[in-house]
Order: C-alpha cells, then structure tokens, then sequence
C-alpha cells in the first residue's frame, strides 16, 4: 500500500494551483479550465482556507442563476477543509473520498500545504498497484 507521499512524487503534475477568496468565481472557474483541473485550493496569507471546485461552481453558481462574475469565491468554497497527510495511505484516501463524497483531498505536512491528491491519481496508482501484483503472481505460478 503507497502513502501519500510517495504518490506525490510520481505525481506526473505536482503543481498546486490556487486562488484567493476575495478572487471572483469566473476567475476562478477561468484557471481550473485553464489548467485543466476540477479543483483549486483557497489560500489566504499562505495559508489554507478552503477549496473550491467545479461541482461547486455547478450546485451553487449556475443552478441557482448566480453570477460568476460578481460571486467571491468565498461564497461558494467549502471552508471546512478535510485533509491528509504524507503518512497516510492509498486506501485511507480512497476510503475517506468514498465516505465524505470528495474528489480532491489537499495534503498538509506539519501545517503547510504540500499536494493536493485527485480521486484520479488515487486510481491510476491503485490500477497500477494491482497489475504489478498481477503479473507477479502469474509468475509465481509459470514458477519464474
């Protein structure tokens, strides 16, 4: 079973795209597409404050006719951030996405930011944790 840090390292784009939470909903909305993610995570004097995604520009911007141009990200982030830590395992992660319905969990070490873990990158590791596990298996039994 991989930690948290060690996904973070093979982690193909470990960049942290963030944004403020006086910033506007569009721009935020703008970077995600931007860069291609589903989440950024809110920071405030170099600290996180929250996370704000593209299910939340979908439940609270566009559903209830709000304008993203004039909606503070703080409006729509969700403040009650869960985390993980380095130590922490791919299972535990998954477990803990699967529970509380997330999929994206920012990775805090000693009370600083250091990654932010998809639910994809938990499965691209898991997928490839079991076809190791699969082929040596099928090893074991040809008996090589």
């Amino acid at each position: 079973m991989r930690s948290v840090a060690e996904i973070l390292r093979t982690k193909a784009n470990a960049y942290i795209y963030s944004v403020g939470p006086d910033d506007t909903v569009l721009a935020a909305v703008q970077l995600m597409a931007e860069k291609g993610v589903g989440a950024l995570v809110v920071m405030a004097g170099g600290r996180l404050v929250g996370i704000v995604s593209e299910r939340d520009y979908a439940r609270k911007v566009a559903l209830l006719e709000r304008s993203a141009f004039g909606a503070k990200v703080s409006e729509i982030m969700t403040a009650e951030v869960i985390t993980v830590g380095p130590r922490n395992t791919t299972q535990e992660c998954m477990q803990l996405m699967t529970d509380r319905h997330l999929r994206h969990l920012p990775v805090v070490a000693e009370g600083e930011l250091i990654g932010l873990l998809s639910i994809g990158d938990l499965v691209k590791v898991t997928i490839a944790d079991q076809a190791s596990l699969i082929q040596q298996l099928e090893q074991y039994i040809r008996g090589e």
